[in-house]
């Protein structure tokens, strides 16, 4: 019985924990946000992007825009085959495959003023090398979506362990 009821906590222990570590949220220019001014290549310097993170622009609205671009687009600050566009803040893409993904803003002159963004994505995703995969956006934006997942998993473990006599006397 003792071997069932380590067994059990060592599944309650490693659910937990995984609901946590799956995913990371990165505010594209910490306090700063997406906007003219920030160095984007020295904020992707000391970062490791995953599948199944997100890359959250915050930005005033109407002021700027979340264009995804291809590597030639990106290179020459160009709108005109745009794999994505947003203009309303804040903007959350899920990195969803493995390769390197390129944003720019596309009101006039900011992205030659440096307001451009090359995320390379490293994971379990198959690569893309044609950077056509379109990311998922959504108008808001809460890091309590991740909350239920962990939750749930603890309760549904809880309630076996009760049903099961599992829990120590």
């Amino acid at each position: 019985m003792a071997i069932i009821r380590s067994l059990a906590f060592g599944i309650l222990v490693l659910l937990n924990s995984a609901m946590w570590a799956s995913a990371t949220d990165y505010t594209v220019g910490d306090s700063s946000g997406w906007t003219t001014g920030v160095d984007y290549t020295k904020w992707t310097g000391d970062k490791s992007f995953q599948v199944g993170d997100n890359l959250v622009f915050d930005f005033v609205s109407g002021a700027h825009t979340v264009t995804e671009v291809t590597k030639s687009d990106y290179s020459s600050c160009s709108t005109s085959n745009a794999i994505s566009n947003s203009n309303s803040a804040p903007t959350t893409v899920s990195l969803t495959s493995a390769g390197t993904r390129y944003f720019i803003c596309g009101v006039p002159g900011h992205c030659s003023s440096g307001q451009k963004l090359a995320v390379t994505v490293v994971g379990s995703g198959s690569a893309s090398t044609n950077n056509t995969t379109s990311p998922y956006y959504t108008g808001t934006y809460s890091s309590a979506s991740l909350i239920p997942v962990g939750f749930n998993a603890v309760i549904l473990t809880g309630l076996l362990m009760l049903k099961f006599g599992l829990f120590w006397a």
